[in-house]
């Protein structure tokens, strides 16, 4: 079981114990119920917010580090012009990555998601939407958002979508339950270069990168902006990171390679 896991357990079974300890003996001290409930509130916040931790369902985040094997991942497309750059910079160093790619723009640019895999790209479900707020929402209603999505990816390339991040990356138990509804697996990551960000920098973000360029690594970049109002610094980044990759004997493969063993 995952340590993350194992913590919300713990501290479960600790808020319990004071609960029965109230009932049978007396209210604890009020200062030690708001200490143990911030604790408590912390634990489950953090599990919401890195989802490697794995509190709430399984996450995949990373590949076996015996073998010398990352995988390229790239959220919140396609578009027209930011995605194709990613192609061309993917081409030129002959990798194949994987793409998580929002619904809405699946369905305005489906020729775009067709060169994606045309090129040999894996590609995986983002949302219809990118709702900052998706944590919130029900199982039904994340489990029906999924089948939406994955329904409009396979019109358009004929392959349904098997690999699911949540929008933002946050994973709450509401989410981990209808991921699991959708019968997907959730995707996370062990390195990212924080490109998504208005103030990013493309050096600042090869940088950050190639410190967590080791086997079995899932690196999230993005092949487009969330509101497509600008270039993510990961363009520009790329051919950088691609060096760096290779020059440490690295294969960058699409995440049905790298998890095939899980």
């Amino acid at each position: 079981m995952p340590a993350g896991r194992i913590a919300l357990w713990v501290a479960s079974l600790g808020g319990l114990a004071l609960c029965a300890r109230s009932l049978l003996i007396g209210p604890v001290p009020l200062e030690v119920a708001y200490v143990a409930f911030a604790v408590y509130f912390a634990l489950v916040i953090a599990g919401v917010l890195v989802p490697q931790l794995e509190m709430f369902g399984d996450v995949l985040y990373r590949g076996d580090s015996s073998r010398p094997e990352i995988a390229l991942t790239f959220d919140d497309g396609p578009h027209p012009v930011t995605t194709r750059r990613v192609l061309e910079h993917l081409a030129r160093a002959g990798v194949k990555a994987t793409f998580f790619v929002i619904g809405e723009k699946v369905e305005r640019h489906p020729d775009v998601v067709r060169d994606i895999v045309r090129a040999g790209h894996a590609i995986g479900a983002h949302g219809y939407r990118h709702d900052r707020l998706y944590a919130l929402k029900p199982p039904a209603a994340v489990a029906d958002d999924i089948r939406k999505t994955c329904d409009v990816i396979e019109r358009a390339t004929g392959a349904r979508p098997h690999w699911f991040r949540p929008p933002v990356g946050q994973l709450s138990p509401r989410t981990a339950a209808g991921v699991k509804r959708a019968g997907l697996e959730t995707v996370a990551w062990s390195v990212r270069g924080l490109d998504g960000l208005a103030s990013a920098v493309p050096e600042r973000v090869a940088e950050r990168i190639e410190r967590g360029l080791k086997p079995g690594a899932v690196v999230l970049l993005h092949d487009a902006s969330e509101h497509d109002d600008r270039f993510p610094a990961s363009i520009d980044a790329l051919p950088r990171i691609l060096e760096s990759i290779q020059r440490r004997g690295l294969r960058v493969s699409p995440l049905d390679d790298l998890f095939a063993d899980e």
